[in-house]
């Protein structure tokens, strides 16, 4: 018997249907002979729904209050569902995040899990309950409702599996796994049969929208095998998983886009010690995720810092910006919301040189300007105008060899690309 937590979003629950199909697979799981803990997301769409309520009210929020209606959905998800798996003779019991503790700080909107108690969950599992929890919420230290941000499910479901010592987490969405990359954009993208986490932390983190980036970095802490497979098929999915030999041998393994950034340009900044740390320090303090940088070199004692945030905090980081640009003497601040971010990722990088300027001269070729660029061991990410996100994809695609019908032939690709032969 294994204990195996399984998690369906939105779209897997977009209607009672589909909520009567999660709980037949939920069912047939725990026939199988496992112990069975469902996470589930709002209905498609609700959580969208409950914002533009909060946005006729006031455009100013409070944090504590939109956690409260927000985290309404997945409640009423959860009891649709335990009701679905009643309704065909299962024996299921559903719960909020704080009815089993989920932990978190106090950072509404985008709180982090401190901790989960899951003497509840246990107990229910050996009166053979199929154990329903509200996923994307949690309960802070006062007993606030907080809520875990933007696919915020997929953590609560890695988190519980890492707190129960489950055998395994699958994530159930409206894909069938992890492709090179998006397969609306490139028909050719190659479904992967496995993954690193480190390289699904990286795709997570550079924009692709199957997993959520907290879940990755607590499945990679905690060894969490972690599936990620379709609700409306049987196929087998995607498993991300401990890193072996085999998968450096593939030097990219997936690109990624990211159009939900913004850039601003702080100009004519003061060259000395202390400013940068003003500026991001009061970015910090509002807890606004900065995520690439780029400062010129300096040019008669002054300089330009440019950095991107995510769109969502766009318009708040502009105003801050501005008030600290007049109190450093800075003699400007210009913005750019048409931006995007277009990465390609493969822990194959590590022993290969010549990758970032393969793809600079992938991007050159199709007069694409690259305004910024960020890079780790195993990313290269580039900052483009939002308009050439889809050639840029479709280009880097086709030639690290991914529209291969196999990883050993992208491999061969690959390998041709470097050495600057023809593909």
């Amino acid at each position: 018997m294994a204990l195996i937590v399984q998690k369906y979003g939105g779209t897997s629950v977009g209607d009672t249907e589909r909520m009567k199909n999660v709980a037949r697979r939920c069912i047939a799981a725990q026939k199988a002979g496992h112990d069975v803990v469902v996470v589930v997301s709002a209905m498609s769409g609700e959580t969208n729904r409950l914002l533009k309520l909060v946005a006729q009210i006031t455009d100013r929020p409070s944090e504590r209050e939109q956690d409260v209606v927000v985290a309404t959905g997945e409640q009423v998800s959860i009891g649709l569902v335990a009701m679905a798996i009643h309704a065909q003779r299962g024996k299921a019991t559903s719960f909020m995040g704080h009815q089993v503790r989920i932990l978190t700080d106090s950072t509404h909107a985008k709180a982090r899990i401190k901790s989960i108690d899951g003497e509840r969950i246990h107990a229910a599992l050996k009166k053979k309950q199929i154990v329903v929890v509200a996923g994307f919420q949690g309960v802070d230290e006062a007993g606030n409702i907080t809520t875990l941000g933007r696919g915020g499910s997929d953590t609560t479901a890695v988190a519980l599996a890492a707190a129960l010592k489950a055998d395994a987490c699958e994530i159930y969405t409206d894909v069938d796994g992890v492709y090179t990359t998006d397969p609306n954009v490139v028909p050719a993208a190659r479904k992967l049969e496995r993954i690193s986490y480190e390289e699904m932390l990286e795709l997570a983190s550079v924009g692709a929208k199957v997993l959520q980036i907290r879940s990755v970095e607590f499945a990679m802490k905690y060894k969490v095998p972690l599936w990620v497979k379709s609700s409306f098929t049987q196929d087998p999915g995607t498993l991300v998983c401990e890193e072996d030999k085999s998968m450096e041998e593939v030097l990219v393994s997936g690109i990624a886009y990211d159009k939900n950034e913004a850039k601003i340009t702080v100009w004519g900044v003061p060259d000395t010690p202390g400013v940068a740390a003003k500026v991001f320090g009061a970015l910090d303090d509002k807890n606004i995720v900065v995520d690439l940088i780029v400062q010129n070199a300096s040019k008669d004692g002054r300089t330009d810092l440019s950095f991107t945030v995510g769109k969502s905090d766009f318009v708040k980081a502009s105003e801050l910006v501005k008030k600290v640009a007049k109190s450093i003497k800075a003699e400007g601040v210009a913005v750019d919301d048409q931006i995007a971010k277009v990465s390609i990722v493969g822990v194959g990088m590590r022993n290969h040189s010549g990758v970032a300027a393969r793809m600079f001269q992938i991007l050159s070729k199709e007069g694409i300007n690259i305004q910024m660029i960020s890079t780790s061991e195993i990313k290269v990410s580039c900052v483009v105008h939002a308009k050439y996100t889809e050639l840029a994809v479709r280009a880097l695609h086709t030639a690290f060899g991914l529209d291969a019908v196999s990883a050993s032939e992208a491999t061969v690709s690959e390998a041709k690309a470097l050495k600057g032969e023809k593909v």
